[in-house]
């Protein structure tokens, strides 16, 4: 079976964060991700190329934004909240507020 990098909590990095929500597609994913919990990789409706989402949610996983959790052939993905909140307090609330509506 196949596993996927997550950094740790503590391996979390700031500028690594900060790297993977500069990008808007990446913030969308995030925000999208923030009010609905944990999604399988298909159900977000983004209208960009299979490839470049993938590599957008790889960003995000391993920057320690997203978790993604693997269930036979479905990826199910979700924030890093607690992690998030432990290493950078205020942080998600920051994006939530800042974040323009998709």
């Amino acid at each position: 079976m196949r596993t996927l990098y997550h950094p740790n909590r503590e391996e979390i990095q700031f500028s690594s964060v900060l790297y993977a929500l500069s990008d808007q597609i990446r913030l969308q994913i995030v925000t999208m991700l923030l009010e609905k919990n944990e999604q399988s990789c298909g159900a977000l409706n983004i209208p960009i190329a299979k490839s470049t989402l993938s590599h957008h949610f790889k960003v995000l996983r391993e920057s320690g934004v997203m978790y993604t959790r693997l269930e036979g052939t479905q990826r199910f993905i979700s924030i890093r909240e607690d992690d998030l909140n432990a290493r950078f307090p205020g942080l998600l609330d920051v994006v939530i507020h800042v974040t323009e509506p998709y």
